[in-house]
């Protein structure tokens, strides 16, 4: 099959009335806008409301005045440009700004502007600081997309990542794997550099983004078989989102399909209150109700999934809301909280840690380590897209 035609202008979108088409211009304006004829096949176009199309078409909603860029203060976990350090054993390498899809959701939003500048294409101090914590056993390089990357670029990275001995587990945070299965499978250099670095006793996890199970198609699963064969390890993280897969049954569908395919369901993400982001918001008892009811239609491979929000200080595991209640746990902390329970209040339009009275006794703002997204949460507005991440690929 051959390789997808990618579009960044919505002017491009054939199927949108050429007066939606203008409306949306303004957005795209500001938050850069990159899809591709694969992925708009997925799309009913005759139904308004349809999912995949939620997932990368804009929204008005993107334009009003809600919640921080940056909502989980990843600028305070800089160590060195384009490194982020904020738990002991796990290193974060921002290795691409551009991404294969910008889904509207987008916890990093911020990196769909041109004022903002997270990677860096000299990883020599991320790898120092890395080569010099012992205690950093998995490196997660993320974005932006990781397989957006050009295979040498990517071969590069991972050969002198397996030169730092203490590292064992690499990880490739992407999108790719349903929004362009085909450059996995009809890569044959990526699949050899992956079965090269991805050994028995240290393993390549794709980290696979996966919102809903029409985005499994048979294409996808080809893609899985092909980094399964190699000796990838391949899990799914995705938020649940308000009109995208806010339904038991769909949530159920989509982890019935990942234990099928192999994938194993890691994590169902609470959406955090990132800016322009509103449109895709649940309150936290809702969400919580919807993962119950979507595991109960399960089975026990489906139900390994937890329930987390990335908050500042730490994943904060859900483990039930009751009764007005919100009983949650750190699954893992920025300040060594790990395993602490919290039973705390939980108002029924809550829908995030900061919500929930109380919270604030289990942490504290931490201080910015570096300038590397200085302001960013005061930004007023945003500035025109990033050309760069309207070009088809990244060398």
């Amino acid at each position: 099959m051959p390789q997808p035609k990618y579009l960044t202008s919505i002017d491009k979108i054939a199927q949108l009335p050429e007066t939606e088409r203008e409306q949306l211009k303004r957005i795209t304006e500001k938050f850069v806008f990159r899809v591709n004829d694969y992925y708009l096949d997925l799309i009913d176009w005759d139904d308004p409301n349809d999912p995949i199309r939620k997932l990368v078409i804009p929204n008005s909603d993107e334009l009003g005045e809600y919640g921080r860029w940056d909502a989980s203060d990843e600028d305070t976990n800089y160590v060195v440009p384009g490194c982020q350090h904020k738990y002991g054993t796990t290193a974060l390498l921002i290795v691409s700004e551009v991404c294969g899809a910008y889904c509207r959701y987008c916890f990093r939003k911020r990196l769909f502007r041109n004022d903002v500048k997270e990677s860096v294409t000299d990883i020599e101090p991320g790898l120092a600081y890395i080569s010099e914590h012992p205690e950093i056993n998995n490196v997660l390089l993320t974005g932006g997309d990781s397989l957006i990357l050009g295979t040498p670029r990517i071969r590069a990275i991972l050969e002198r990542l397996r030169a730092i001995e203490h590292v064992k587990i690499i990880r490739l945070g992407s999108k790719i794997p349903v929004f362009n299965p085909m450059r996995i499978y009809e890569d044959e250099e990526l699949l050899r550099a992956i079965a090269e670095f991805s050994t028995p006793e240290k393993r390549i996890y794709v980290m696979a983004h996966i919102n809903h199970p029409r985005e499994i198609t048979p294409q996808a699963v080809k893609g899985f078989e092909a980094l399964h064969r190699a000796g990838a390890i391949v899990v799914n993280q995705t938020p649940v989102l308000r009109g995208i897969n806010d339904d038991p049954k769909v949530l159920a569908e989509l982890l019935d399909r990942l234990s099928w395919a192999g994938v194993t369901p890691y994590y169902f993400f609470v959406n955090r209150p990132v800016a322009g982001n509103k449109a895709f918001v649940l309150p936290l008892r809702e969400v919580y109700e919807i993962v119950e009811q979507a595991k109960a239609l399960t089975s026990g491979l489906g139900k390994r999934v937890r329930l987390s929000m990335s908050h500042t200080s730490g994943k904060i595991e859900i483990l039930a809301i009751n009764e007005g209640k919100a009983y949650l746990k750190y699954h893992q902390s920025r300040d060594g909280r790990y395993g602490t329970f919290m039973a705390l209040d939980c108002p029924d339009d809550a829908s995030w840690f900061d919500d929930l009275p109380g919270s604030e006794q289990y942490w504290t703002k931490p201080a910015k380590k570096t300038d590397a997204v200085a302001s960013v949460n005061a930004m007023p507005d945003m500035p025109a897209g990033r050309k760069a991440a309207r070009e088809a690929t990244t060398a």
